[in-house]
């Protein structure tokens, strides 16, 4: 069946849309996305999407293989996020009236088919020129499993298995773009992972509203300019003023300097939404909440039912990676 989503163009009012870049000058300075809390006590050594990772290098952003070695494959992906909402805590000045916007509650009360909205989050990604993101879908919630509590494959896995539908909070997210750089199309899979594959040019001030938590999605190589730096994890991205952004190594060197149209500025939006009162209850009243061992023999128990799990649970290593690989079904490969 295909996915319910909604394109805006243009999306806001030019003034909007210009405090939608300065609210990232002022924040100044973005650090990397592989910055982010690894998984505690199950899949300690792998990285917090290894899911996506894993099938970005053996397959690419178009599935057609990828000739990049793994440290390479890991910088193009390795992009710059900042937080600007959460919840309660705004911490990007300027950004509340993005936060409620009246336009973005009431899209997303039509494509969910849910009427209560209430906003949760606004995060802000910048790729640099010749980085791109990997297919996957988002991060969920469930009542009591979230990013904060538990590590983001988990949380994939659990709603690609469908075993965990009934505490599922439906999370309804836009992703809109502002800036001058002409690459780094959204690809995305409205139909399925064995649907047609199409795509959205990042244009100005232009945004989509989607289930990104079930629809595969991905970015396009930002065009590149002739250097593609290194991009390991404690790098950073500066905003300098006139003299634009500057690319530091973890030690503070400058490895590369960019202008606006060289970036691909992204400002995501989610929001919970709600059928009525008693679903929004249950879910604030924290009565009906998900633990991380019931998550986990939930997940066991079907692997053996599969006949995939026999004798003993594997290290949390292995583990992880049975899951993953038992749960997920990425697009499959074809021609963009």
């Amino acid at each position: 069946m295909r996915a319910s989503y909604k394109a805006m163009s243009p999306f806001m009012s030019a003034e909007e849309a210009a405090t939608m870049l300065r609210i990232a000058e002022e924040r100044r300075v973005f650090r990397t996305y592989a910055e982010e809390a690894l998984n505690d006590g199950i899949g300690e050594s792998l990285p917090q999407r290894f899911d996506a990772a894993f099938n970005y290098i053996q397959h690419g952003i178009d599935g057609q293989g990828n000739s990049d070695d793994v440290s390479t494959a890991a910088q193009r992906t390795n992009y710059f996020r900042e937080t600007y909402a959460y919840g309660d805590d705004i911490q990007a000045p300027g950004v509340e009236a993005f936060f409620n916007h009246p336009e973005l509650l009431a899209v997303a009360s039509e494509v969910t088919g849910r009427p209560l909205v209430v906003p949760a989050i606004v995060y802000a990604n910048i790729l640099t020129p010749g980085q791109e993101l990997a297919i996957h879908t988002d991060v969920p919630e469930f009542r009591g499993a979230d990013r904060k509590r538990m590590p983001q494959w988990l949380l994939v896995t659990m709603l690609h298995s469908g075993l965990f539908d009934e505490y599922r909070i439906p999370i309804a997210t836009c992703v809109s773009w502002f800036g001058a750089n002409p690459g780094g199309a959204f690809a995305y899979f409205p139909e399925g992972p064995q649907g047609r594959r199409e795509s959205m040019p990042a244009t100005h001030n232009t945004a989509i509203l989607i289930d990104t938590d079930k629809v595969f999605h991905g970015v396009e190589r930002v065009t590149p300019k002739s250097f593609f730096p290194e991009i390991d994890k404690g790098a950073t991205l500066t905003f300098e003023g006139s003299a634009g952004w500057s690319l530091a190594k973890p030690d503070g060197s400058e490895v590369a300097r960019y202008q606006w149209e060289d970036l691909r500025y992204s400002i995501s939006w989610k929001a919970y939404c709600f059928a009525d009162e008693a679903e929004k209850a249950k879910w604030a009243d924290k009565t009906d909440d998900l633990t991380l061992d019931f998550i986990l023999d939930t997940l066991e128990s079907e692997l053996r039912t599969r006949g995939v799990l026999t004798g003993a649970r594997p290290d949390p290593t292995s583990f992880a990676q049975a899951l993953v690989n038992e749960f997920i079904r990425f697009p499959a490969a074809r021609a963009a």
